[in-house]
């Protein structure tokens, strides 16, 4: 497999879900529809009973034609017709009956399945999302709702009354003939071993190696097609297809091997369905011969092998198809069972919005990969309704401090609050929904114009989502679309410019009216004159708020109440513009820099 999309690296090491937990899995959600599973079972279960009194039935009527049309052979050969026909009747009404049963049953867990999977990726942390790609993540919570789908077929369909049938055959042909009922359970007993031991041993390591040849199809058609403008930009189409091609031929590499084996086990389970059609007629047509069986008798071997043989069939190729169900759901068990990086307390309360104090107190942190401690015994106050300017070099902690302050990552040691509530005491959603985040590219949802800038407050009115737009310096560019507010914007609002996007953004975070805004490089991608409307926007946005702004053009930060220097996960310079640039310091170079000067030291 292509090493770009090797999802082990980082998605799959050591997060596999086990046969046990599986099982458990799907068991919790047959459980759940105690009534539904109940009625199906009842069904089913009937269908069996029917399949195994159908050999005797047959015995039955030929005994009575061999006896010939006698008035007694007449009366005997009806019933076994009235019985053949009766059986027939039950077990279409009790399987199609029990199918009714059985699709709300089946529709309401995979509903579930999906739903619980797309909520446990939701849960996990920053780091698990930038561990795994997306497109992977997608098929595989797509793929475990079809698995589901095979297993409870495979299950209810094919495994369970094989293996009913097989034994209640079995233990009836042994009460009448030993020797028959022995070979035949030896027989069977050899072809379960075999398909399980071929499925367990021979065919699960391709099979394995397949379905994440399958899932890096996912990941590869995502990360290229989410990425469309920048191959579009650089010409690469060939190049891309190439790379994708890779990949697919990495897939049917490993599909051949998978198939091939799933065919050579067939051959091996095919011989022993001879040996057992050879086995059992010859065993009979011995019987028979000696004068210890009858026409009738004869029929019933045949009938029961006919019963027998197709089962078996399908249990041999079911065994593949629940193994495969299970390889496919394991990714999602494996998900419920996670353990999340950031997780809310079993008694966190909803964050309580005040003005907007921001408190670091001896926070230390450090990323999972990283050697060192980005922060050690940081303390900071950002006082409510102040606004602060983040500057500094790439990498010194700009970003990570608004990431913690958004609750994305859990501090090592110390405490950060809000309001005086610790962010680990309250739910991620209640605090996150008092901080309004302006991005440097904001991803907006290929759903309407309205919807996304109402994406904060969802219930708001159409006044309320205008007159945001409005103060965003969006109305006006949104008017003029054909479609106005429920325009389409496509996926991440590719249909927009930059500078669109960005006012859009801002009317998301009007309408939030969230105590708290961050704005992340907001002005960085725009040109002047729609930097100017932005800025703007945001001087009216940031009117009673408290604000972080992180910023490289430090133009954007001289009318800050504060700028903090950051460098190495400390702050090195604190100020106004106009003091910073007087002490010449690291803010000062910076500043230098970005104006294509020197300071005078350094010219020297």
């Amino acid at each position: 497999m292509s090493d770009a999309y090797d999802i082990d690296d980082e998605s799959e090491r050591g997060r596999k879900a086990s046969f046990v937990q599986v099982t458990a899995f799907m068991w919790k959600h047959w459980s759940s529809q105690p009534g539904k599973l109940a009625m199906v079972a009842l069904l089913f279960g009937l269908s069996i009973i029917v399949d195994l009194a159908m050999p005797f039935a047959s015995k039955h009527l030929v005994d009575a034609l061999a006896a010939g049309p006698s008035a007694e052979g007449v009366r005997a050969a009806t019933w076994g017709y009235v019985i053949i026909v009766s059986l027939a009747l039950v077990f279409y009404t009790a399987r199609n009956t029990g199918v009714r049963f059985h699709i709300p049953f089946a529709s309401k867990n995979m509903e579930r399945i999906v739903t619980d999977g797309f909520r446990d990726v939701q849960r996990f942390s920053a780091d698990w999302h930038a561990d795994n790609f997306a497109g992977a993540t997608v098929r595989r919570v797509s793929r475990a709702m079809n698995a589901y789908d095979v297993i409870s077929d495979t299950l209810v369909w094919f495994l369970i009354p094989a293996i009913a049938v097989l034994i209640g055959v079995t233990v009836l042909t042994f009460m009448q003939w030993p020797v028959i009922g022995a070979f035949t359970g030896v027989t069977i007993l050899t072809f379960i071993a075999v398909a399980y031991f071929s499925s367990r041993y021979y065919v699960a390591e391709p099979l394995k190696r397949y379905i994440r040849a399958d899932t890096a199809i996912g990941a590869a058609l995502a990360d290229a097609v989410a990425s469309n403008a920048t191959v579009k930009a650089f010409g690469a189409e060939t190049r891309e297809q190439a790379r994708f091609d890779g990949v697919v031929q990495s897939w049917t590499k490993e599909a051949n091997t998978t198939w091939g084996r799933f065919t050579n086990a067939w051959v091996v389970q095919n011989i022993l369905l001879w040996v057992l059609q050879a086995g059992l007629l010859g065993l009979v047509l011995l019987e028979w011969s000696r004068g210890r069986a009858s026409a009738g008798d004869a029929v019933f071997a045949i009938t029961s092998f006919l019963l027998v043989s197709g089962y078996l069939r399908m249990l041999g190729e079911n065994v593949q198809n629940l193994q495969k169900g299970i390889a496919d759901l394991e990714d999602v068990v494996a998900y419920a069972l996670e353990i999340p990086g950031v997780a809310d307390a079993a008694d966190a309360a909803v964050f309580a919005p005040g003005a907007g104090r921001i408190v670091f107190d001896d926070v230390s942190f450090g990323y999972k990969k990283a050697a060192d401690k980005l922060y050690s015994d940081f303390s900071l106050e950002i006082a409510a309704g102040e606004t602060v300017a983040l500057v500094g070099p790439t990498g010194s902690g700009k970003s990570t401090f608004v990431k913690l302050v958004q609750r994305l990552y859990d501090v090592d040691g110390g405490a950060i609050r809000i309001d005086g509530q610790d962010v680990r005491t309250v739910t991620q959603g209640s605090l996150r929904q008092s901080i309004a985040l302006v991005p440097q590219d904001p991803a907006l949802f290929h759903r309407s114009l309205r919807e996304n800038i109402a994406y904060a407050r969802p219930d708001a009115t159409m006044e309320e989502i205008i007159d945001a737009a409005k103060r965003a310096r969006a109305h006006e560019f949104i008017d003029k679309l054909p479609a106005g507010y429920e325009t389409e914007v496509g996926e991440r609002g590719v249909k927009l410019s930059g500078g669109e996007r960005q006012r859009v953004a801002l009317a998301r975070a009007f309408l939030a009216g969230a105590p708290i805004l961050i704005l992340d490089e907001a002005t960085s991608s725009l040109d002047v004159a729609t930097e100017r409307e932005v800025q703007a926007a945001m001087a009216e946005l940031k009117q009673g708020r408290t604000t972080i702004v992180i910023a490289h053009r430090l133009s954007t930060v001289r009318e800050a109440d504060r700028i903090l220097v950051f460098n190495e996960g400390r702050v090195v310079e604190q100020g106004k513009h106009a003091e910073l640039i007087a002490a010449r310091g690291l803010y000062a170079k910076l500043n230098a820099m970005s104006r294509g000067e020197l300071l005078a030291d350094e010219a020297a």
